[in-house]
């Protein structure tokens, strides 16, 4: 079996408003939070899983949390602060895969079957997703894996607080069975009356009923629709909704990079993630921007934009290094280095010309090899490591 047929997560911030809230005030931590309209009518947007304990969920009218905890900590929403996170979190996700669904400011599915060749599992994916949102962000992250994106969020679900849940191919009907209907997507008050007065309760019960059955209680789409997920079937792919307005990457160094060297060499590899991720996504572009964080937090952003799109190492190398040296340094090493490509636009395959003009064409052969081999298996000379001396024997 295909080792990345799990290839569906559902990424869910926990309690997002609440953690994007303690950020920036540390008295909040350990204690109830809850955010929402503090008026008479207003309703709770996010509580933290301190208030959960007590019964406080989201949408309950302000007036009955304050009742279950008149001591909790209050706050109106600032959705201007959570939105300008929001992007900051489908910045990490969008490094990932190109293949994200919004479904929310604080959740996505993504498809990461083009991982395949970068990580062993969906699971070190996962994995490596929840840190980077952690150790960038200090937000926490629950995350389902699975090979349907139903269950991917519904694994997200066994996740929470701050895990990862993978639902294995092959298991799904194991893991449904037990679970009440409601649990559903598209079961709401009435359908679940529907249900019930066939004798109905759980998933396990739902998935041995005729659909001829289900079709005279709750109609053909709904049953054909119903019977579908209670057997683990969804046909459904991620759904982008837009066309990805920008590619990059970046990367926050351990310590700061003060070797030219060492600073060209870490440029040279963003460029060469970049073109991987442009390549497999057969995208081009034509403006080539440069972030570089200093040791003091003190950030540039320097762009140039040319005739031609561009998607290859070769050709985004030159412009990044003309960027980086407009950056002042003032004596300071950098802390994070990024390159991006915007202006996209989809890129044809071309022929490879004999007399070797056309670097295009070379640059496709090279994602076709990096496609099936890894990234490793084409490398611009300088990031090659040198070969071990041999030894006469």
């Amino acid at each position: 079996m295909e080792r990345f047929v799990t290839r569906f997560l559902h990424v869910d911030m926990d309690a997002f408003y609440v953690e994007v809230e303690r950020l920036t005030d540390p008295s909040l931590s350990g204690v109830p939070v809850i955010v929402g309209g503090l008026g008479l009518r207003g309703v709770v947007a996010a509580a933290s899983y301190e208030a959960r304990r007590s019964g406080v969920r989201s949408a309950m009218p302000i007036v009955e949390a304050r009742r279950r905890l008149p001591r909790a900590r209050y706050l109106p929403p600032d959705m201007a602060k959570y939105t300008a996170m929001s992007h900051r979190v489908f910045a990490i996700l969008e490094d990932f895969s190109p293949y994200v669904e919004p479904l929310s400011v604080d959740e996505a599915f993504l498809d990461i079957g083009g991982l395949r060749l970068h990580y062993d599992t969906p699971y070190d994916v996962a994995v490596a997703m929840r840190k980077r949102i952690r150790d960038e962000l200090s937000l926490p992250a629950s995350v389902g894996v699975a090979a349907r994106k139903f269950l991917a969020k519904m694994a997200s679900k066994e996740a929470k607080p701050d895990g990862i849940a993978v639902i294995d191919a092959g298991t799904e009907r194991g893991f449904l069975a037990p679970l009440g209907v409601a649990e559903l997507w598209g079961v709401g008050q009435a359908t679940l009356a529907s249900l019930e007065g066939l004798g109905i309760e759980t998933i396990g019960q739902l998935a041995e009923v005729p659909e001829a059955m289900l079709r005279r209680q709750v109609g053909v789409a709904a049953a054909a629709h119903l019977g579908a997920l209670a057997n683990g079937r969804d046909p459904r792919s991620v759904e982008t909704g837009r066309e990805a307005k920008s590619v990059s990457v970046e990367e926050t160094y351990p310590t700061d990079l003060t070797d030219p060297d060492a600073i060209g060499r870490a440029l040279l590899e963003l460029c060469h993630r970049l073109s991987g991720r442009l390549l497999k996504a057969h995208l081009a572009g034509k403006t080539v921007t440069l972030k570089a964080r200093l040791g003091d937090f003190t950030t540039f952003t320097r762009s140039a934009t040319g005739r031609q799109l561009i998607s290859d190492t070769s050709q985004i190398w030159p412009v990044a290094t003309e960027l980086l040296d407009k950056v002042q340094f003032a004596g300071q090493g950098i802390r994070l280095l990024g390159i991006g490509v915007t202006g996209l636009s989809e890129r044809e395959p071309t022929q490879l010309a004999i007399d070797g003009s056309d670097r295009s064409a070379l640059a496709d052969a090279s994602a076709e090899l990096r496609e099936r081999f890894g990234d490793d298996a084409v490398l611009p000379a300088r990031l090659a490591e040198p070969p071990e001396k041999k030894t006469r024997g």
